[in-house]
């Protein structure tokens, strides 16, 4: 499982925002690059070119649940 206090520590390097867990899908969101960065073997993979762009709509539904 993920640890969820590594949330204090990481940024996206990206833009240097904060992130968003999303358990479900085993990713960790930056709204602000909107893109979802995968965890792999519970170890968050912080490249740009392994991240997927968010949807309009996947980040109306973050941005909702904050």
């Amino acid at each position: 499982m993920f640890d969820k206090k590594l949330l204090d520590i990481l940024v996206c390097p990206v833009t240097k925002g904060a992130l968003i867990f999303d358990s479900a899908r085993g990713e960790l969101i930056s709204l602000s690059a909107q893109l979802a960065y995968p965890i792999r073997d519970d170890i968050p993979v912080m490249l740009e070119d392994e991240a997927r762009h968010l949807s309009l709509e996947e980040m109306d539904t973050y941005r909702q649940a904050r």
